[in-house]
């Protein structure tokens, strides 16, 4: 008997650890483009990295995922978004940088949905899989 409570002890203290730092990560990528044009979720990244084997089996992996699979894509449709811009800077004065607005705002998007369902105790969907 004397085991078994120790093992309950023990797990949960692992899953809070997890907890917290998934609550960290996502708050270092929600600061990220509003205080330090993005630098912060290098860290938040790294920490992502870091941390997802050690979350594996649990539903903080799949916020570990989510948020780096944001980034990836963020930078992506940043870069893409950065094309219209350089091709048509001459015309258009700098007119097209409200394209580099929408990245941002998803990126934001994704992050606070995720730290709602991580606050909840909720997992993160994979892809292909449904949203619930």
């Amino acid at each position: 008997m004397r085991d078994v409570e120790v093992v309950d002890v023990i797990e949960p203290r692992a899953e809070q650890g997890l907890r917290r730092i998934t609550l960290i990560d996502y708050a270092l990528h929600i600061a990220s483009p509003i205080v330090s044009m993005m630098t912060l979720t290098i860290i938040a990244l790294i920490l992502n990295y870091a941390k997802r084997d050690d979350a594996r089996g649990t539903i903080w992996h799949s916020h570990m995922n989510w948020m780096i699979r944001t980034c990836w894509w963020t930078l992506f449709w940043v870069i893409v978004s950065f094309v219209p811009v350089l091709i048509l800077s001459a015309v258009s004065f700098g007119l097209l940088s409200f394209l580099f607005v929408f990245p941002i705002l998803w990126y934001l998007y994704r992050m606070v949905r995720g730290l709602l369902r991580a606050l909840d105790g909720r997992s993160m969907p994979e892809p292909g899989q449904p949203f619930a």
